[in-house]
């Protein structure tokens, strides 16, 4: 990832006062599946989870942040209250963090 991509994760939580059928019209009639995420966006997981909703993760050119924000206020308002949260991979910092872990306390590692 270089240093002007980042990583945005956000909470679509589903307005429980619809019932799928509803939501599922609302986004159709938005072209929520052919126009979110923005051209430029790589999704990188969309996840359901029960009880709030989808959670989607995009990694991005910085520049290209409003245009995110946008899409959702023109595809996704009325069918999800939203969260943003920037994130990035922490697996490889993990993996680092716990070989310096096994040093410091004298682990030999395989």
């Amino acid at each position: 990832m270089s240093a002007d991509t980042m990583m945005l994760t956000i909470f679509l939580r589903h307005d429980q006062s619809q019932n799928l059928e509803q939501l599922q019209g609302r986004l159709d009639d938005a072209d929520w599946w052919r126009e979110f995420p923005p051209e430029g966006c790589e999704v990188v997981s969309w996840v359901v989870a029960m009880g709030v909703g989808q959670i989607v993760t995009l990694r991005l050119p910085a520049h290209r942040l409003a245009s995110v924000n946008v899409e959702l206020e023109r595809r996704a308002w009325g069918t999800f209250t939203t969260d943003f949260y920037p994130t990035y991979d922490f697996v490889p910092v993990r993996e680092r963090l716990a070989e310096e872990s096994d040093v410091r306390r004298g682990v030999l590692t395989p």
